[in-house]
């Protein structure tokens, strides 16, 4: 039996054959279950979320974000354009805002049919959020957390259901308690929450 020597060619086609299998696995998890794709984790979680927040007139007032952390979801953000003292902001239960009255977005989200208002006994409802404050130059620094909500789009309590969630932001306080807006007044500001 004669053994012939391998050629050059040969040996650069088997190592490129080897690195384009090893390669072709860098797309894929363990147990060739298929990477999620991107702005999600492998359980379906979105990684993190923005609402770009507009006026009436459909003026830029700021991006607020939306992240996934152990005590539910942080919304974080800086708001201009408001007007000075507090103002209710709340999760709305349409991912829609037009303007300018930004009733499209829909009453506020809730899921589990709860009474508005983080001090209600009958509450809260799940797109209820503690009011925002805008300091004598109109702007707002928002840094809130609510446990009622999430980014995962297979929860009953998911911000990404069929039809989506908006963020709004209203001309007054919230009372927290007054069904169904806690008087908060008129809608003054919306951004869709869409996947970072």
């Amino acid at each position: 039996m004669t053994i012939r020597p391998v050629s050059a060619r040969a040996t650069t086609l088997a190592l490129s054959f080897a690195g384009a299998l090893s390669l072709g696995g860098c797309h894929r998890t363990t147990q060739g279950t298929p990477a999620p794709s991107r702005g999600e984790t492998a359980a379906g979680t979105a990684a993190g979320a923005t609402a770009t927040m507009r006026s009436s007139t459909g003026a830029s007032l700021g991006v607020l974000r939306l992240e996934p952390v152990a005590a539910g979801v942080r919304i974080a953000g800086t708001l201009t354009g408001l007007t000075p003292g507090e103002h209710g902001i709340h999760l709305h239960a349409v991912g829609r805002c037009e303007p300018p009255a930004f009733t499209s977005a829909g009453g506020h989200f809730n899921p589990t049919d709860k009474q508005h208002g983080l001090h209600n006994p009958a509450g809260p409802h799940a797109g209820d959020l503690p009011v925002i404050r805008a300091n004598d130059a109109g702007v707002a620094t928002v840094d809130l957390t609510t446990p009622r909500v999430t980014l995962d789009s297979a929860a009953t309590t998911g911000l990404f259901d069929a039809d989506g969630t908006a963020l709004v932001v209203h001309a007054g306080p919230d009372d927290q308690q007054s069904d169904p807006a806690g008087n908060s007044g008129a809608r003054v500001a919306c951004g869709v929450v869409e996947r970072a």
